[in-house]
């Protein structure tokens, strides 16, 4: 982690996942890496980064656990708090795939105009208005006294004093994925995302392409001829396109022909 940063990073990486059947949630893959890592490297201006739950394989990064392992999100912050040594900290969720460096830019800059000198926090709010709690950026020496007075085991029980500046973040950085559909809708954005840059440095509109369909295909001919033969078959069909040659149900007539390559292939096989 970068040296010299004026915050110290908490992320809470530990909890059960109940409603991911056990999973190890930050763990789990949104696009090209693990949801930690992704929030490991949102962070990478803090001093320190420290993350309350299992080691894993996160280069310059401190790990602590809560007593007993999985007991909750205020004895993992506590556990944290203990490594801190900056000013300020950040507390974060392990499984925030949206989250970006600027969120956190703008979380340290409402502190800088008012909250941080008040000696208060300064929360992240959804778009709904809710606090979330697990983005949100704290004096942590005022944090420490709280803490040690305090014997509850919801965070806005204790947090909620210490609030002195709510904001919106743009986008949804305080989005985590608590459910097996919250972690797909993630992935998709993913795919929008990269979709959208795609046909941006390809010079094509992304109203004509119909990303469903295409997805559809890939996965009929990943599973009825071969995995290679997804991503070069949409490469074919966009050559055809290209030059103007393929038909107008192109897309279906290759579909039936990945549903039928068994048949499509003995019927080959016998005539050679």
């Amino acid at each position: 982690m970068t040296i010299g940063g004026e915050y110290d990073a908490v992320i809470l990486a530990g909890g059960q996942a109940r409603r991911l059947g056990g999973l190890d949630k930050p763990g789990l893959s949104v696009g090209a890496r693990a949801m930690i890592e992704g929030v490991v490297l949102a962070v990478s201006g803090a001093r320190r980064v420290i993350v309350v739950g299992p080691e894993r394989p996160l280069p310059g990064v401190s790990f602590a656990r809560e007593d007993p392992p999985g007991g909750g999100p205020v004895p993992a912050l506590r556990a944290g708090l203990r490594e801190v040594t900056a000013p300020r900290v950040v507390l974060l969720a392990g499984d925030l795939p949206y989250l970006r460096a600027g969120h956190l830019a703008e979380l340290l800059r409402a502190s800088d105009t008012g909250a941080g000198h008040a000696g208060g926090g300064v929360v992240a709010v959804d778009d709904g208005g809710r606090e979330q709690w697990l983005l949100s950026l704290w004096p942590a020496e005022r944090l420490r006294r709280a803490l040690e007075g305090y014997s509850g085991r919801s965070l806005r029980g204790l947090l909620g004093p210490l609030v002195h500046a709510r904001v919106a973040l743009p986008g949804r950085p305080w989005f985590d994925c608590d459910t097996m559909d919250d972690l797909e809708e993630a992935r998709m954005n993913v795919l929008n995302e990269w979709t959208a840059l795609a046909c941006q440095e390809l010079g094509i509109d992304p109203a004509r392409v119909d990303r469903d369909l295409i997805l559809d295909l890939t996965k009929e001919v990943a599973h009825g001829v071969a995995r290679p033969a997804a991503p070069l078959t949409a490469y074919l069909l966009g050559l055809a396109e290209g030059a103007g040659t393929a038909p107008e149900d192109a897309v279906a007539r290759i579909t039936a022909l990945a549903k039928n390559w068994g048949a499509a292939t003995a019927e080959t096989l016998t005539e050679s």
